[in-house]
């Protein structure tokens, strides 16, 4: 419970909600609660989901869960730790009414805030008084508005904006968007003068400014909730607020920096839906529709993509907008996202979401627009739609990308604050008003997020999701869903509970080999695998001069075989330059070379260093001086070695090309950094050292054997030239091979990335590098009894593609397209279209009674 406190890395990074402002300034404000570590600091997350499996049903319960923050990572945002506070039944959500379900729990969290409970320490075998504050509320859009009180919808639906938000009402399309994000740029930026490219007026305003609890606080003083199904009124003139929040019932709740939050798992997914239906042009999913267009007309905006009469004046022209595609484009578009094979357990077959003949994409889940997001949709966008239409579009999935890093520095938070600001604006002289909904907006706030409460990871709703997933299994009686899960829940406390008293021998969810396990804690549990694909230890494997790290898959352990020669030497060669025990030996062979030829270039020096090193090694372990290991390792492998098709390590799990060629998902690739000299020229005499970052595929993987002294996985791989494009991504030409004399690796030196083919020149891959699933780099401090953890993918810094340099100025329309046709008049459709205008505003505009989920 100390951890947060005593084993945390404090380097001025964000890995964990104690790096954040908000945690900092909370403990600078109560000493007293800050000075016992083992203080409970929790979040609570709240949603609705039916617990039945037949989704015409509506029933929706609300389960109301605690997270605990003093844990380290691969523990606060885990089930077993989640605590089920409340269980809302159903059928209707609670709606604004959720604070009379919540007033027990905030009883209970003002006594463990104000008195504290006696608790036991095993750790320590004494007891102490725990207090226990809560943090923020975690939950998507509709709920936010419910937890917070503040209003979710109309003309100030943003939160954080509050009553400074930038929107306007299209009354064609009824709908409220929010733009002018030109107000975050500095105010001497040139594009809040620009009027034609964006809402035909020059923006002068200043940024919105966030209001902090205590203002919140003093606002809401002369509100009286009234709960319950009540007849709508009008404003009550305090703002947007619906009511104020029970939360505010605890001392210490105004003074938090940070109490709601956004939720970027369902940005995301909104976000991607809004992309991917504009550009498809998918009927009902479009923001570029005839209705727009009217709405453009209204505006006085863009006057070459507002609707035009024909020659007969019977019907009205559309032009095609300079993100439209032709069919044939949006075949080449699905290809893309259908033809890509993903890593093992990245996301699902996104495959089956494509229909390519009716050019459409649909099915895929929140977690598949994730990936999407972040990796596929850059390739086709930047293939086929104009440069200025795919830099904004690449800079905001780039945007996403690093937000969501596990570990991320104060000065990349800054500049994601300004490059999203600039993304977004550089978008709304593209897209049609109708784009920017409140889901397009909520990204200028994110980066703010990250500042006060760190890492995204620690504060989104998939863990919460799955965990709704799990209690909806409870599920057996459907006429007592709610008592269902009562029942299942208190079941598996007990399960947990008992289970942590077993012997560390006894397999529990606790000491659960996860499924890419790279190490050999599994064969204390004398397991038999199951199938081909699980990881087997060698229990046979004796101690190496390199890290026993990794398990082969299958059952087999491997094939035989007969190493041929050529192989052997570029394998042992490679293990020798890469091994630090031998250094003192690869210092006096350098020595050596030096001395014997003078006047020899630097570049004829390393090359024959590399070359005659094993050689030398061999007749230098014969003397007397030299260690039995260095003996064992300058003899060289036995010709027999052992062949695999898979290998987990590092928390990858890596198959060969071959076996790659017969699956859906895609595990041969592989990239490795590693600090290289750099030659000039043949004669260069001061080379520069530098980190280089190689692409591959693996060819073959096997395990040499030093004759019962050392055994060795290497990978033996593809390497191939790569080059990064205008928008900073980096491809590879499959036929463009290069270091085919050095294709040996050692295993635990590479990570794992994937390659998206270029949908217009076959051999060209693009690549993207990918993180393990559920694993953090915390410390850096080997030795540590923690879990191996890695922090972030091992790459150099993303190259994000500049704002093009037109002076706010862009094609709008795509001349090469014929304009789509509507039979209906221009003056027709305005009148038909008018005639609820003034209506339809006022009921958006309200807000309801009640909250949909």
């Amino acid at each position: 419970m100390s951890w947060h406190h005593n084993e945390r890395v404090k380097d001025g990074s964000l890995r964990h909600p104690a790096d954040g402002e908000s945690w900092k300034a909370f403990d600078s404000r109560h000493e007293d609660f800050a000075k016992e570590p083992r203080n409970v600091r929790l979040g609570l997350a709240s949603d609705g989901f039916n617990p039945f499996r037949t989704l015409s049903s509506t029933h929706s319960t609300w389960p109301v869960v605690l997270m605990v923050y003093n844990l380290p990572p691969w523990m606060s945002m885990k089930p077993d730790y989640f605590m089920l506070s409340l269980l809302i039944p159903g059928p209707q959500s609670p709606g604004n009414d959720i604070d009379v379900y919540l007033q027990p729990l905030i009883e209970e969290l003002k006594e463990l805030w104000e008195l504290g409970v006696e608790t036991y320490d095993s750790k320590e075998n004494k007891t102490f008084n725990m207090r226990a504050c809560l943090l923020w509320t975690i939950n998507d859009f509709p709920a936010y508005a419910m937890l917070s009180g503040w209003s979710t919808k109309g003309k100030l639906a943003c939160p954080c904006c509050n009553d400074e938000t930038s929107s306007i009402y299209l009354k064609h399309s009824h709908k409220t968007v929010y733009m002018d994000h030109r107000r975050i740029l500095p105010m001497n930026h040139p594009w809040r003068h620009n009027k034609r490219s964006f809402n035909g007026k020059t923006e002068l305003r200043s940024p919105p400014q966030l209001l902090d609890g205590t203002t919140v606080f003093h606002i809401l003083q002369g509100v009286d909730n009234s709960f319950g199904k009540k007849q709508r009124k009008a404003k009550n003139g305090i703002s947007n607020w619906k009511k104020r929040s029970i939360f505010f019932d605890l001392p210490y709740w105004k003074f938090n920096m940070f109490r709601h939050n956004l939720d970027v798992m369902h940005i995301e997914k909104n976000i991607v839906d809004s992309i991917i239906g504009t550009l498809l042009d998918i009927s009902g999913k479009t923001k570029d529709h005839a209705v727009a267009r009217f709405d453009l007309k209204d505006m006085g905006i863009r006057k070459n993509l507002q609707p035009r009469d024909t020659n007969d004046g019977k019907r009205t022209k559309l032009a095609k907008a300079c993100f439209s595609m032709t069919a044939a484009e949006k075949t080449i578009f699905c290809s893309v996202l259908k033809g890509a094979k993903l890593p093992d357990g990245s996301a699902s077959n996104i495959a089956r979401c494509v229909q390519q003949t009716e050019k459409k994409i649909s099915g895929y889940k929140t977690h598949d627009a994730h990936f999407m997001l972040h990796y596929l949709l850059q390739v086709p966008i930047k293939s086929i739609l104009p440069d200025h239409v795919a830099i904004a579009l690449v800079r905001l999935c780039s945007f996403f990308r690093r937000i969501c890093q596990k570990v991320i520095s104060i000065d990349e938070v800054v500049n994601l604050e300004a490059e999203i600001a600039e993304t977004l604006y550089q978008l709304e002289r593209i897209f049609p008003p109708s784009f920017f909904d409140i889901m397009v907006h909520l990204p200028i706030h994110l980066a703010n997020e990250v500042r006060l409460g760190g890492p995204v990871q620690y504060r989104w709703m998939y863990p919460v999701e799955r965990y709704m997933c799990t209690l909806k299994s409870y599920v057996r009686n459907r006429s007592r869903p709610e008592g269902s899960i009562a029942e299942g829940y208190l079941a598996n406390e007990c399960i947990n509970f008992c289970s942590r008293y077993l012997h560390e021998d006894v397999q529990t969810r606790f000491n659960r080999v996860p499924r890419n396990n790279d190490d050999d804690v599994q064969t204390r549990f004398n397991r038999v695998p199951r199938n081909n694909d699980e990881c087997v230890s060698d229990e046979l494997r004796t101690p190496s001069l390199f890290p026993s790290k990794g398990c082969p898959l299958g059952g087999k352990m491997g094939d035989l075989f007969m190493l041929d020669e050529k192989s052997e030497i570029q394998g042992h060669s490679y293990i020798l330059n890469n091994c630090d025990k031998i250094e003192v030996y690869m210092r006096e062979h350098e020595e050596a070379v030096n001395d014997n030829n003078p006047r020899r270039t630097k570049w004829e020096k390393a090359k024959d260093h590399s070359q005659q090193f094993a050689e030398w090694f061999k007749t230098r372990a014969m003397k007397k001086d030299v260690s039995g290991w260095a003996k064992g390792l300058a003899r060289g492998p036995n010709r027999v070695a052992k062949r695999f098709s898979g290998y987990v390590i590092n928390g990858y799990r890596f198959h060969t090309r071959h076996r790659d060629a017969r699956r859906k998902t895609q595990n041969s690739g592989v990239t490795l950094e590693a600090l290289t000299p750099s030659f000039a020229t043949v004669k260069d005499k001061n080379p520069i050292e530098a980190k280089v970052t190689y692409y591959g595929r693996i060819v073959d993987m096997f395990e040499l054997d030093y004759y019962g002294q050392f055994k060795v996985v290497l990978f033996k791989c593809e390497w191939y030239t790569v080059a990064k494009d205008n928008f900073g991504l980096s491809y590879v030409y499959f036929s463009k091979k290069c270091y085919q004399e050095e294709p040996f690796v050692l295993a635990s030196q590479v990570n794992q990335c994937f390659y998206v083919q270029d949908p217009y020149v076959s051999d060209k891959h693009y690549v993207m590098k990918t993180i393990p699933r559920d694993l953090f780099r915390i410390s850096d401090d080997l030795e540590s009894d923690s879990p191996i953890i890695y922090a972030r993918e091992p790459c150099e810094p993303e190259v994000i593609p500049s704002l093009p340099n037109d002076n706010g100025e862009v094609d709008l329309v795509r001349n090469d397209l014929r304009a789509t046709i509507i039979d209906m008049a221009p003056n027709m459709f305005a009148k038909q279209r008018g005639e609820e205008d003034e209506e339809s505003e006022y009921e958006y505009m309200e807000d309801s009674d009640s909250e949909t989920s």
